[in-house]
């Protein structure tokens, strides 16, 4: 199957070449023609499997210059939108259309100037009300509208918000969703507001037979040694390091930074400046490790990723199949690392029962030279306790006699 075969104008395929996509992916495949045949699709599918393409051919094959707006596009995140933003010029390059993202944490005044020119828009559910309610947008001419990681959208809270931006669309418009899992509320959102929508799938690009998963089980006032010594004497390419706040994160960057590693930060509290200033620092290797909250596990294109340590294992245990899916891709080999303490014990435990295919091999914790943690903002960081608990022991002595991690043993 080459892209000539999925029905896409000679401006489409000119831009493809020019991007040197030589092959469709699998969800490119499976949703491209029902997407340029104008139908209502589900696509479901990872995070880097080329399904901003498959709804961007359908953008710049419906939408035309100079006749206002009318293609929006809802991501989760910010750096998101600015992503699909520069991922749609470039499909578009044969078009001429204006495309610009909308997102908070920036001046509104710019975006306010430079909608009215739009004919497509990306935006952030929050910032796009704000314009509704300011009346600054008109979307009474959307014919195609896009919700891309639908799932993580809706994880954020903002259902409300993206009923209500549907609900102000035109009903006569095609929408496409796309999500890495479709939940029972995407579901429904469907029902509500398709017409009689085809779904599609694509496998995980992530390969279990190149991702290793891994887990020590530390004291809690080893657990920054231990993440320093890894990083220390892995030989890993890119790595990413995930903590589940946002003081966890600005912790373990200022720690890791007094330990002669490169490394920064991304996370909700962080200016729109600094995080794509992150991001493409780490893309562009100039620093080595990524500290970051769950809002980097979705959506960002981030290559070349060889390790990923689960400082804090995660709350959710889809979460964590997001976060893991980060490494392992395009036939590399892949490496997952998780640190885990006392109070992850619940977590991870969760983890295995929601995914008892998942085989995690304990391995025995190195000796390790003790690092004096710095706090931040002079606080006392609570992850850090001067000394492990007697109680802490027992149980940690009796989680490693009780099983490897594999759910079929």
């Amino acid at each position: 199957m080459n892209f000539e075969n999925l029905g896409l104008s000679n401006q489409l395929l000119i831009a493809i070449k020019k991007l040197g996509f030589n092959n469709p992916t699998e969800i490119q495949i499976k949703s491209i023609p029902d997407i340029m045949a104008g139908k209502d699709v589900i696509g479901e599918s990872s995070t880097g499997s080329g399904k901003t393409l498959a709804f961007g051919c359908g953008i710049v094959e419906q939408v035309n210059p100079k006749e206002g707006l009318q293609a929006l596009v809802l991501t989760p995140t910010r750096e998101l939108a600015e992503q699909v933003k520069d991922a749609l010029k470039e499909i578009s390059s044969q078009k001429n259309l204006r495309i610009i993202s909308v997102y908070g944490g920036v001046p509104i005044n710019q975006q306010i100037r430079d909608i009215p020119k739009a004919e497509v828009v990306v935006a952030t559910p929050g910032r796009l009300m704000d314009h509704l309610q300011r009346g600054t947008i008109n979307i009474s001419k959307i014919n195609i509208l896009v919700l891309d990681e639908a799932d993580r959208m809706l994880d954020m809270g903002f259902l409300e918000d993206v009923e209500r931006i549907i609900s102000e669309c035109p009903t006569d418009r095609q929408t496409l969703f796309f999500s890495a899992t479709i939940s029972r509320e995407i579901k429904r959102l469907a029902n509500k507001y398709m017409i009689k929508p085809t779904s599609v799938a694509a496998e995980k690009m992530v390969d279990p037979e190149k991702l290793k998963q891994v887990y020590y089980d530390i004291p809690r006032n080893m657990k920054l040694s231990l993440l320093v010594h890894l990083l220390q004497t892995e030989n890993s390419e890119l790595a990413m390091i995930f903590c589940n706040t946002r003081n966890t994160t600005d912790y373990v960057v200022k720690n890791l930074r007094a330990n002669n590693i490169k490394a920064i930060a991304i996370h909700g509290g962080l200016t729109q400046n600094k995080r794509t200033k992150s991001i493409k620092q780490f893309n562009d290797s100039k620093a080595g490790v990524l500290v970051c909250t769950d809002v980097a596990a979705r959506g960002l294109d981030i290559n070349n990723v060889s390790h990923i340590y689960n400082y804090d294992i995660s709350n959710d245990s889809n979460d964590y199949v997001h976060r893991i899916g980060r490494t392992a891709r395009a036939g590399e080999s892949g490496k997952v690392i998780n640190l885990l303490t006392d109070r992850d014990y619940a977590n991870f435990t969760k983890i295995l029962d929601t995914y008892p295919s998942f085989t995690i091999e304990s391995i025995e914790r190195p000796y390790l030279k003790k690092i004096m943690a710095i706090t931040v903002d002079n606080e006392r960081y609570s992850q850090e306790p001067r000394r492990h608990s007697q109680g802490n022991r027992r149980q940690s002595n009796r989680r490693n006699n009780s099983r490897s991690y594999h759910k079929g043993n």
